[in-house]
């Protein structure tokens, strides 16, 4: 029979009220910790472990990469096997951050202070037992510290989700083109040629600078360049508005192709 924190007395370990285990009264709340962490990220069951706790989570701690994810991984003996893709996913997306791991966010702690609350089981002892107290590994009061980290935790979310909210700079993928436009004859007028190719106008089309080029009997062709935004100016659009003054136009080629 024992009372409660609830105020209750109870025969019962657990209070329908309060919802604890019956601790020793006489024991000293300083020994009271939650067991936390994935347990030897070496074994199968660490490895197992840490593949539940990622099923919903992109990283150990938040949703950007951190000291979390640096102690984590530094633990382990290498990539998890190919059955445990939710810890496989995330071992190879920290991996790929590993030239900037000391500038990652956040403050190393020892790896056991990361992962689910209750932790993987134990290692056996010789006599077939976990190792510790189970008593020792309940926090029933908390502490000064884990209040201060848990605050921490927050400041650290809060700023990650700031930094996402933030305008990112938008890249515009741009394309240089080399077109070479042939005419019908060498009595096509390439000066006008030119002209009317240059009053082609779209959005995201810049045109360069041109020459003329011998092909053969006399006959030249006129070789133009121009910048084009990919995402505005499709080169079908492009070869389409030239063969269009067929008057003069006998055939478009790109001869260049280049990524800005």
């Amino acid at each position: 029979m024992t009372f409660h924190p609830c105020g209750n007395l109870h025969f019962s370990p657990f209070c329908c009220a309060c919802h604890i285990v019956n601790i020793d009264p006489n024991r000293s709340p300083e020994k009271l910790k939650i067991n936390m962490g994935f347990g030897d990220l070496k074994s199968a069951a660490g490895l197992s472990a840490l593949n539940n706790f990622l099923a919903d989570r992109s990283y150990i701690d938040g949703y950007t990469p951190s000291q979390a994810d640096v102690a984590v991984f530094q633990a382990m003996s290498g990539a998890p096997s190919a059955d445990l893709f939710h810890a496989l996913r995330w071992y190879n997306q920290v991996k790929s951050y590993s030239k900037e791991f000391a500038s990652l966010t956040g403050i190393k702690k020892p790896v056991d202070q990361y992962g689910p609350a209750g932790g993987a089981a134990p290692a056996p002892t010789e006599n077939g037992a976990g190792g510790g107290d189970d008593d020792d590994d309940f926090d029933l009061f908390g502490s000064d510290d884990d209040a201060d980290e848990v605050e921490k935790l927050k400041e650290e979310r809060k700023a990650a989700t700031e930094e996402k909210k933030k305008p990112k700079k938008v890249v515009i993928a741009k394309s240089s083109l080399v077109l070479d436009i042939k005419p019908w004859s060498d009595e096509t007028d390439l000066g006008v040629l030119e002209k009317e190719v240059r009053t082609i106008v779209m959005d995201g089309l810049l045109w360069g600078a041109s020459k003329l080029v011998p092909i053969a009997f006399g006959i030249k062709k006129l070789q133009i360049s121009c910048v084009v935004v990919d995402d505005k100016v499709s080169t079908e659009d492009l070869e389409d508005n030239i063969t269009a003054f067929e008057e003069y136009v006998q055939s478009v080629d790109i001869v260049a192709f280049n990524k800005i």
